[in-house]
């Protein structure tokens, strides 16, 4: 139920077309299957097979961008998919892993190209230096910390070395 408010908060609070999407206007998600740890991997197994999971997952139309098992937490999947299929990408989930996952569904998009021009501009331009989204970091001549240098994080650092 508390996927359901989220997810219901996120499709109301942000336009999933305002993401990064693609020309084709396709979203991301990202689904993270947590083991229920009351089962054994055959167990679990067992009930994909059972509710035929593999065989129908993805829907027509959606796309595995990865799927990654994560030691501890279970499987984490990224889908790429028009915004019209979300709700047949829920029912895949809520027929097929119910029972043997606890679900979490997250709005999701590619931050690896910003990282990138970002991590650029950092090493070519040092102080005074924009990013992406043009934004002066720390203007040269302006006397407020840099997030990492907050009085607040000085003052406890003083407490921790006192």
């Amino acid at each position: 139920m508390k996927w359901i408010l989220s997810l219901a908060f996120f499709l109301f609070v942000f336009d999933l077309r305002s993401q990064d999407a693609d020309a084709d206007g396709k979203i991301m998600l990202t689904v993270i299957l947590r083991h229920d740890q009351t089962k054994t991997l055959d167990e679990i197994d067992d009930h994909l097979t059972k509710t035929g999971f593999r065989k129908r997952f993805p829907p027509d139309g959606v796309e595995i961008l990865s799927y990654n098992i994560v030691m501890g937490v279970g499987h984490i999947i990224t889908l790429r998919l028009p915004p019209e299929k979300l709700r047949e990408v829920n029912l895949a989930f809520e027929h097929g892993v119910w029972g043997a996952f606890h679900t979490e569904f997250y709005p999701t998009y590619d931050y690896l190209k910003v990282f990138y021009e970002l991590k650029q501009n950092d090493s070519q331009g040092g102080e005074g230096a924009q990013n992406a989204g043009g934004i002066e970091k720390n203007p040269a001549g302006s006397q407020k910390p840099t997030p990492e240098s907050t009085p607040r994080h000085k003052k406890t650092l003083r407490k921790s070395n006192q």
